[in-house]
């Protein structure tokens, strides 16, 4: 006879029941939604003035990611073309500061940048918390496939 238990072993839920009410709480809501926003009008402010840093990129990015990801799950489908044309002004800031070491934007991409802000705004305000950590999720899970992509071109080159 086997010494292993024949008694499957059940897994505990992936969240736990506190954490799951806090995810659909509006008043949990209100505060996690505002400080992304925060992050980002800081963010574009400081590019607007030339300001601008790596790390503000990055979370201004991800950002436009996780909207694009919101819009992807339907929250703003209709719009994704902003949202892609924001995160292209980004693409072309990256490019900028890689060429003359200053984090400035042209008007056009203040512009758009400013228009795929308002589109977040509006997304993280019907989002539930759930919706948005999913979001964030598949946008972690696009950017690890990415890199995992890069690393196998450049292994091969």
């Amino acid at each position: 006879m086997s010494s292993k238990s024949r008694v499957r072993k059940h897994n505990p839920p992936a969240m736990s029941p506190l954490l799951r009410a806090l995810t659909q709480s509006r008043s949990t809501h209100e505060p996690v939604t505002a400080a992304m926003l925060l992050q980002c009008y800081a963010a574009l402010d400081a590019f607007e003035h030339g300001h601008g840093s790596r790390d503000l990129h990055m979370t201004l990015s991800r950002h436009l990611l996780v909207s694009q990801e919101l819009a992807r799950l339907g929250l703003g489908e209709d719009v994704i073309d902003d949202i892609e044309s924001g995160h292209a002004a980004m693409v072309q800031l990256d490019s900028r500061e890689q060429r003359t070491g200053a984090w400035t934007l042209n008007d056009d991409e203040y512009a758009r940048l400013c228009t795929s802000l308002a589109i977040l705004d509006e997304q993280l305000s019907v989002a539930s918390l759930s919706e948005i950590a999913n979001a964030q999720a598949r946008m972690i899970e696009g950017l690890m496939r990415s890199a995992r992509t890069r690393a196998i071109a450049e292994a091969v080159l």
